[in-house]
């Protein structure tokens, strides 16, 4: 049986998507079903309503069906955005207890720390994600990352994102940076207190980084790969 929630195609009834988060936190942590079910509730409807316009923009053939956006919980990286706004949903009806063990089952689950104090902008995309840690840094849309990124602090300043950044595997930034419109940071690649130009495909390691420019043209047609 498969049930639309407002934009959104969803793989199984909220009813039993609440279900299953239920269990999942009675299994690995304490919750009191009957203390905290309808707060569950409720927030996990608003969630849903975050994660249909983060997916609506998704070319990703998984994020479709009929035509339709689509969330199938048992696809990790969906399931992932999906718990990341249930925290965030906790954490502004100020449940930071229930807030925290949200964000902890995610990172449990899939390997993935997205802390609910973490603002991301309404349209990112993550690409197998496990092992990455994204700090409280300054975010905006079209935000994409992939296994093993860290995004943290130095001495308590974090980098900004601007518009169209994508993290490829292992690449780390932190510190005082701005990272550029338009760049793709490559795999492996450490930033730390730079800042980056738009248009920048960035290789290697601060102090000794190699930025090459590129057109916007390229950025267009590599953006327009994950997003509509």
């Amino acid at each position: 049986m498969r049930r639309g929630v407002g934009a959104l195609k969803a793989a199984v009834p909220v009813k039993d998507l609440i279900c299953l988060v239920e269990k999942q936190l009675d299994h690995l942590f304490l919750y009191d079903g009957k203390k905290e079910r309808n707060l569950l509730a409720s927030a996990v409807g608003k969630a849903l309503g975050k994660t249909a316009v983060n997916f609506s923009r998704i070319r990703n053939k998984y994020y479709r069906k009929g035509g339709e956006v689509y969330f199938n919980p048992f696809h990790s990286g969906q399931y992932t955005v999906f718990l990341y706004y249930l925290s965030r949903v906790l954490r502004e009806y100020e449940a930071f207890s229930l807030a925290e063990r949200i964000y902890y089952l995610n990172k449990v689950l899939n390997a993935v720390d997205l802390y609910y104090e973490v603002e991301l902008p309404d349209f990112f995309f993550l690409d197998h994600p496990m092992g990455t840690v994204l700090g409280r840094a300054v975010y905006a849309d079209d935000f994409v990352f992939s296994q093993h990124i860290t995004v943290g602090n130095n001495h308590d300043i974090f980098p900004v994102f601007e518009e169209r950044v994508s993290l490829l595997a292992g690449a780390v930034v932190i510190g005082n940076c701005r990272i550029g419109r338009n760049t793709i940071v490559s795999a492996g690649s450490f930033i730390k207190d730079e800042d980056i130009p738009a248009n920048s495909l960035v290789f290697g390691r601060s102090p000794q980084l190699v930025i090459k420019t590129k057109p916007e043209s390229y950025f267009d047609e590599y953006f327009h790969a994950t997003f509509s």
